[in-house]
């Protein structure tokens, strides 16, 4: 892909998470400095993107995406950990996955662990 792609990336919003099954030290003000510092990283890395926080209901996430999703042609979309990795968030990410191919038939997933981790996700397949 281009490095003109333009790239959705769809995170649990911090006030969604129930802290405390989250590591020691992490909390909603802390999660919201690392997701603004990784967006930072991406826009002067050149990279287009826009950012899709979604509460933990897959209804509510689903319309969110839907809507992200009519104002733009979405080549990439990275669907963060805090989806993918807590086992109460499977129906979530099963749905997130679903509503995207179904909306953008050929649009190309990555997947990140942590926000510092978005841009290492985004250039495996992103041409830099």
């Amino acid at each position: 892909m281009r490095k003109d792609t333009r790239v959705l990336f769809i995170g649990l919003h911090p006030r969604s998470l129930d802290y405390s099954t989250v590591p020691d030290g992490v909390d909603e003000a802390s999660l919201t400095e690392r997701i603004a510092a990784g967006e930072a990283a991406l826009r002067e890395a050149g990279f287009d993107g826009v950012t899709c926080l979604v509460d933990a209901s897959p209804d509510s996430a689903e319309a969110a995406v839907r809507e992200q999703l009519e104002g733009g042609d979405f080549g990439l979309a990275m669907i963060g950990g805090g989806v993918r990795m807590a086992p109460e968030h499977t129906l979530l990410f099963e749905r997130l996955v679903n509503v995207l191919t179904e909306a953008v038939p050929g649009i190309r997933l990555c997947f990140n662990t942590s926000p510092e981790t978005t841009i290492d996700a985004v250039q495996r397949w992103i041409d830099a």
